[in-house]
């Protein structure tokens, strides 16, 4: 993990790397839940949380710092000026009030589409201060395919369209606990698949094959919007310089990339390629040389005494990954068979700790979009051209270790990192939400034996892979964002499931709910919003320990 010179953050601490081997992870290996098969671990109430109001301040610094931060809460804005908040000297309580207040707004907009006809059919509203696009299909593909609408997350004068289908809403839904539920009365007579559906955020019961270019990453392109089309266009020209600003192409990335381009730029944001266009192609020609050198060189070994046990825990761990019709494939088994394996055998301070394997992953997806235009989980690597397999196999590998870099403490001997980050985490959680804090106090619910797994896998295991792919757009964007951001980003959502947390009254429905949470219908929206309360918790509390340690 890097640190910031002599200011210490509060996790980050100087401890001594002992060398180890294969370290089991606690609960690395469950996949994520499908809320569709568990209904009866889904429980979901009509009153969101309440917003605590903060003190009144200035109105001008309220409203200039409201007027900054509002991108933070619109899902997919072409908002370029998002980090630039860190940059402002502004009081604490003014960040908190402003927050509080967005959060308020949001549940007020959300109370009032409740009361809206929710029979209302093929009616479109639009607000001259937001855009809301539809996409539209044929009658005869209603069946088969599924409107997907991009709405602003949290905007207080937002105007939303409303639809007929009780398997969509076209408002966000921030939490299981505000999704509307209808009486009892009116739900004894409804079928158990909707009354499932229902109880989850309003996603579509089954992922669509074809989706918006910014929610769905592991899918086709579909025609663009105006505004994600003005967005592709901005990361063109950026990328298209002779030198690479990296700054402005963080905050650009930071609301999500858009798929066409997120290759190259997930390659200049991890430090593989240099900022100079004229130099990348030398220097990917080089690195990928230097990988299958190392190939040639180690390999080979896999089955010796020494490296035996490491490359057949590699073997077995792989099969147990997502998205499994990927990862069975015998040719990308091979591919990250080799990566893992090389990875271990030229970092032996950690060596193979499993859930490392799960970090391949989203970087193979990604690179291999760069050659494909259909949807990958049912593509057939083995079709791609040998050079094309290469050049994907050594960019995974060598992206994969930038990130590894910086987090390595996490998988050394005893995986300190993650010890600290864990502590860091119920520290942070006993200030933002106390109330969930004893709750799981009073069930004796400790959090390592839940978050291990979250700092771990990065929330891989918690998440769907095109969610995985959208968060870590932010994280390659923001600084520090797999060993730092991260933090808040968990924190967040612990706190989002607060609700279905205080409703269980034991240890192991606890357990059961923080192992197994109901992610798999989320979408853009949904992180959107999860990593907006995490920039605002960690523009809260960064580099101010006193500030949540009791």
């Amino acid at each position: 993990m890097s640190s910031d010179g002599n200011r210490k953050q509060f996790w980050k601490r100087n401890a001594a790397k002992v060398p180890g081997s294969i370290q089991h992870v606690y609960g690395a290996q469950h996949p994520p839940f499908d809320p569709l098969l568990h209904a009866n671990l889904i429980k979901a109430g009509n009153k969101p949380p309440p917003a605590t109001p903060g003190k009144p301040k200035k109105a001008t610094t309220f409203q200039e710092f409201e007027s900054i931060t509002s991108d933070a809460w619109d899902v997919g804005d072409d908002d370029d000026e998002l980090l630039a908040m860190a940059a402002q000297n502004l009081n604490i309580e003014v960040v908190m009030e402003t927050a509080n207040k967005v959060i308020e707004n949001h549940s007020k907009q959300q109370e009032r589409q409740r009361q809206d006809d929710p029979t209302e059919s093929g009616q479109r509203e639009e607000d001259a201060q937001e855009e809301v696009v539809a996409e539209e299909v044929e009658e005869e593909e209603e069946d088969e395919y599924l409107r997907v609408e991009e709405v602003d997350a949290i905007s207080p004068d937002a105007s939303f369209a409303s639809q007929s289908s009780p398997y969509t809403d076209s408002r966000l839904v921030k939490s299981h606990s505000e999704a509307p539920i209808g009486s009892p009365k009116d739900a004894a007579g409804e079928h158990a698949g909707l009354h499932r559906q229902r109880s989850l955020p309003h996603r579509p019961p089954i992922i669509p094959l074809v989706a918006r270019m910014a929610d769905q990453n592991t899918s086709g392109t579909p025609a663009m919007t105006e505004r994600e089309a003005s967005r592709l266009d901005k990361f063109k020209q950026l990328l298209a310089g002779p030198n690479t600003d990296l700054e402005e192409l963080r905050k650009l990335s930071w609301s999500g990339i858009p798929r066409q381009v997120r290759p190259i730029a997930w390659k200049l944001l991890s430090g593989y390629l240099p900022a100079n266009a004229e130099r990348r192609e030398s220097v990917l020609q080089r690195k990928r040389q230097e990988y299958f050198g190392f190939i040639q060189q180690y390999y080979d070994s896999r089955n010796d005494e020494h490296h035996q046990d490491t490359y057949r825990q590699i073997h077995i761990d792989i099969p147990r990954m997502s998205p499994e019709t990927l990862v069975l494939q015998p040719k990308v088994t091979e591919i990250f068979e080799r990566i893992l394996f090389i990875w271990a055998i030229r970092h032996p301070a950690s060596g193979y700790v499993q859930g490392i394997n799960d970090l391949v992953t989203p970087f193979f997806v990604v690179f291999v979009f760069e050659y494909i235009e259909e949807e990958v989980e049912n593509f057939d690597v083995s079709s791609l051209q040998e050079e094309a397999l290469r050049n994907i196999e050594a960019d995974s590998f060598w992206c994969m270790s930038k990130l590894l870099d910086g987090i390595q403490d996490n998988y050394t001997f005893a995986q300190p990192g993650i010890q600290r980050k864990v502590k860091a985490l119920e520290e942070l959680v006993s200030r933002i939400d106390e109330s969930v804090h004893r709750h799981m106090q009073q069930y004796e619910v400790e959090y390592l034996q839940f978050a291990f797994r979250w700092m771990n896998n990065l929330l891989m295991r918690e998440l769907p892979l095109r969610c995985t792919i959208r968060l870590w757009d932010t994280y390659q964007a923001e600084p520090e964002g797999f060993s730092h951001f991260h933090l808040y980003v968990c924190a967040a959502f612990l706190v989002r499931w607060r609700k279905e947390i205080l409703e269980e009254r034991d240890f192991q429905g606890l357990m059961i709910l923080l192992q197994n949470l109901p992610t798999m219908h989320w979408g853009n929206e949904e992180v959107s919003v999860l990593l907006a309360e995490a920039y605002r918790l960690k523009f809260a509390f960064a580099d101010a320990p006193n500030h949540y340690k009791r």
